[in-house]
C-alpha cells in the first residue's frame, strides 16, 4: 500500500514539473519593429534586439475600446520597420520568440505605414516640431514674466510650465522616432523589381503584367528572407481623395494576384502603400504621361545583413 502510495505521489510530483516547464517557455517582447526579413521581425526594446518569427498561426491585432475589448485583426502584412507591437508567444531553442499574439497600436500603425508608402514629410514633420518647440519655449517666457506680475496665478503658471516642458520632451522624442524610423528603411537593397500600368479607372491587371508579376514572384520565392513592397499611385484626373482611394485598390489588386498567382506568403509581403497622385513618374498634363502614372510598382527587398553589404 506504501509503496503504491509512493509511485502516485512520484508521478504528481513528474506531471507538476512538466506543467511547470511548459509554462516556461512563454515570452513577451515589447518594443519596434527594427526590420524585416520575410517571416522574422527584429524587434528593438530597452533589452536589446529580439528576433520574432513569423506563422500562419500569428494574429496581429490592436485593442480598441474604452477597455481594450474591441479587437480588430490584421493581415501581418502591416507588421513594417517603425511599428511599435507588443509580442505574446514562446521562446524556441535558438532564444527566438515564436509570436502567438501580435498587438499594434492603430494610431501609430497609421504613421509607419505613411513613412512605408513614403508620404510621410519628415523634413516640414521636424521644422513643425522644431517650431512648435520655440513656441513652447515662448510661452515658457512668457509665464515666468507672469509669475512676477502676477502672483496669485503663481502655482498655475508653474503647472502650465510643466505641461509644456513635457510636451517639448515629446516633441524631440517623436522627431528622435521618426529619424529612427527612417534609418530602418533605408536597410534594404532591391533584388528585383516592376511596373504595373493600368486603364483610366482600372484596377485590372493585364494578361502581359501578369506574366512580368509572376516571373518577379519566382524570383523573389527563392531568396532568403525576402519581403516584397507593394506601392499604387493614379493620374491628376478626378479629385485627390478619390486618387488615393484608386491607388489603394490597384496595390490591393497586385498584392492579391502575388499572393494567388505567384505564391508569395502573406507574411513576406508588407502593408500596400497609396501614393494617389503624389510622386508621378510623367507629366500628367499629356494622355501619354497620365498612362506611365497610372500604375502600381512592386519590389523585392533583402535586408543588407543577409545580402551581405
Amino acid at each position: 500500500m506504501h509503496r503504491k502510495t509512493l509511485v502516485v505521489s512520484l508521478m504528481a510530483s513528474s506531471l507538476l514539473v512538466s506543467l511547470f516547464a511548459l509554462g516556461d517557455d512563454k515570452a513577451k517582447v515589447k518594443g519596434m519593429i527594427r526590420s524585416r526579413t520575410g517571416e522574422t521581425l527584429i524587434v528593438k526594446s530597452g533589452d536589446g534586439n529580439t528576433t520574432v518569427v513569423l506563422t500562419d498561426d500569428t494574429r496581429t491585432k490592436d485593442d480598441k475600446g474604452l477597455f481594450g475589448l474591441d479587437k480588430q485583426y490584421f493581415s501581418n502584412v502591416v507588421l513594417i520597420p517603425g511599428l511599435k507591437v507588443k509580442v505574446d508567444g514562446t521562446s524556441d531553442d535558438q532564444g527566438r520568440v515564436v509570436a502567438k499574439t501580435i498587438t499594434v497600436d492603430g494610431d501609430d500603425l497609421e504613421t509607419a505605414e505613411m513613412i512605408q508608402s513614403g508620404l510621410h514629410p519628415t523634413a516640414e514633420q521636424v521644422a513643425a516640431n522644431m517650431q512648435t518647440l520655440e513656441a513652447h519655449r515662448g510661452q515658457l517666457a512668457g509665464h515666468e514674466m507672469q509669475l512676477s506680475a502676477q502672483k496669485d496665478n503663481i502655482e498655475t503658471n508653474q503647472q502650465n510650465i510643466a505641461a509644456n516642458k513635457q510636451r517639448i520632451e515629446q516633441n524631440i522624442k517623436d522627431i528622435e522616432e521618426n529619424t529612427q524610423r527612417f534609418i530602418a528603411l533605408s536597410e534594404y537593397d532591391v533584388r528585383g523589381q516592376a511596373t504595373v500600368n493600368f486603364e483610366v479607372g482600372s484596377t485590372e491587371i493585364s494578361a502581359k503584367d501578369q506574366i512580368e508579376l509572376k516571373e518577379l514572384a519566382n524570383s523573389a520565392t527563392r531568396l532568403k528572407g525576402y519581403i516584397v513592397e507593394v506601392t499604387g499611385y493614379a493620374d491628376s484626373s478626378g479629385d485627390a481623395a478619390m486618387n488615393t482611394k484608386l491607388s489603394e485598390d490597384r496595390a490591393k489588386a497586385v498584392v492579391t494576384y502575388l499572393m494567388q498567382n505567384g505564391e508569395v506568403p502573406v507574411r513576406h509581403i508588407v502593408a500596400p502603400g497609396a501614393m494617389g497622385e503624389y510622386g508621378a513618374a510623367a507629366p500628367n498634363e499629356t494622355k501619354a504621361g497620365r498612362a506611365e502614372n497610372r500604375r502600381v510598382e512592386v519590389k523585392v527587398l533583402i535586408n543588407k545583413g543577409i545580402a551581405g553589404s
